[in-house]
């Protein structure tokens, strides 16, 4: 093949792009023959693939399919379900390798590939050597055409959950899917779970004509919020747009961020399992530490990112991973990796012990903290300016400085974070403290060291 294909799609976890400018069918099916000939080598007989609710969707990943069969492999077409929903397709039907077509939490008109093959998740180098791959023309071409089947897996994905998640009493909880691809499976699976459901936004729609499907924002929480407190509702639960991340809403409007959430699952877990390895990213609060330690289990801090998570999983053999951006992985009674709409049932699970289903959610450690903050740079200049800000900041007050993605600066009462995204040309930014004054103080401590480094930078406070 010798379209030219844009290096810019092949991101750090996952491949995406503007469709038609960036990520075209051809490429698509480019790639998906640059997996099939990785397939092929590793002796993988067959890929799942699904897409989301994207408009693109369904060209995508005809072309993604078509790549994937010229390379002799076999794949397994299971429709448009959440990103988890592939996921759990790889185990059930026991290929260990699927590729999800999803935009997950970006605007209309982008989309992309999450990919596993031999169950490894594909990210940093071995999405680049796909690339490198496709431009060398390194491409297995089979003699006969890979096979082809849909399958429909969602019966078994919520049978395999009610199996294993009981409700210890009636609930009425608002959903709010952001019109994404995790609506109509959430609504159907918490019904048969015994949940009475207050639908917002469940339908499909790959506009997003209502709100942006992205739970790690607090703008598109303010309906449900608002659903909260003008209905009967006892909670509320919302999803990004391919549904392996989650959106927690107490009843009166209080957003349960993921470092939060993260806590009241890792509890939950090590009353039952003591000596359960949790992991949690760099963003995640100070006080899930002591909040797991305290409960008989470990505690790891790894790198942000879906992909680099469930590597460390794997490697401290943990049961149980939460990142801040929405991303909760059990591994306890669950494959092991991040799947929103079962964290969902999960939290159902936990709340309905409650005669108050916002008792738990309210006793969990809480700080004063800012949500992710963002400072716009130049394409590449965020890891220059988080690197010069790792070599040359002087936080001679602090008591600890932890490199292991970006640069995370520890006090006696808060922490500061600068990191590179890996997905956007920004520098991503996170302040935690005890109180209000400390807070100030801390972003004001690190705004200085930031302006020696970058003086021109726009810092957004």
């Amino acid at each position: 093949m010798t379209e030219k294909i844009s290096r810019s799609i092949f991101k750090a976890y996952d491949i995406r792009g503007i469709v038609d400018k960036t990520l075209t069918e051809e490429a698509c099916e480019q790639i998906g023959q640059a997996l099939g000939t990785l397939a092929h080598e590793k002796k993988v007989e067959k890929i799942c693939v699904g897409r989301d609710g994207r408009l693109s969707g369904p060209r995508l990943q005809k072309a993604l399919i078509k790549g994937i069969r010229k390379a002799g492999v076999g794949v397994y077409d299971i429709g448009a379900v959440p990103t988890p929903v592939l996921y759990f397709s790889t185990v059930y039907l026991n290929t260990g390798s699927g590729v999800a077509i999803t935009g997950s939490h970006n605007p209309p008109e982008y989309n992309g590939l999450k990919m596993m093959l031999a169950g490894e998740t594909l990210f940093g180098d071995g999405i680049a050597a796909l690339y490198d791959r496709i431009v060398s023309g390194d491409l297995y071409t089979a003699l006969n055409e890979g096979s082809y089947k849909e399958v429909d897996v969602v019966p078994a994905y919520i049978e395999k959950i009610l199996s294993d998640v009981k409700l210890s009493r009636p609930i009425k909880v608002a959903v709010d899917a952001g019109n994404g691809i995790a609506g109509p499976l959430a609504v159907k699976l918490l019904t048969k779970l015994g949940a009475e459901v207050t639908e917002m936004f469940t339908n499909v729609d790959g506009n997003f004509p209502n709100h942006h499907p992205d739970p790690s924002k607090p703008e598109n929480l303010v309906d449900l919020q608002a659903q909260l407190k003008s209905g009967d509702e006892e909670i509320g639960v919302a999803f990004d747009g391919d549904g392996d991340r989650l959106g927690v809403v107490a009843k009166d409007g209080e957003i349960i961020f993921p470092d939060r959430q993260a806590m009241l699952f890792a509890g939950d877990i090590l009353a039952h399992k003591k000596g359960s390895v949790i992991v949690h990213d760099v963003k995640c609060t100070r006080n899930i530490r002591p909040f797991v330690e305290s409960r008989g289990g470990v505690c790891v801090m790894s790198k942000t990112g879906h992909s680099l998570i469930k590597a460390k999983m794997k490697e401290v053999n943990a049961d149980f991973a939460g990142e801040m951006s929405g991303h909760i992985f059990f591994h306890d009674r669950w494959p092991g990796f991040d799947d929103g709409v079962y964290a969902a049932t999960r939290l159902l699970e936990i709340v309905t012990r409650f005669d108050d289903a916002n008792k738990p959610l309210k006793d969990l450690p809480n700080a004063v903290s800012t949500p992710e903050l963002q400072i716009p740079t130049e394409e590449g200049e965020n890891f220059t300016l988080v690197e010069k800000l790792s070599k040359n900041a002087k936080f001679d007050d602090a008591k600890d400085i932890i490199r292991i993605d970006g640069i995370r600066v520890e006090w006696d009462d808060g922490f500061a974070l600068a990191r590179p995204s890996n997905t956007t040309p920004v520098v991503v930014l996170r302040f935690e403290a005890d109180t209000k004054e400390a807070l100030e103080r801390i972003m004001k401590r690190f705004k200085e060291e930031i302006l020696k480094v970058a003086p021109t930078a726009k810092i957004p406070f």
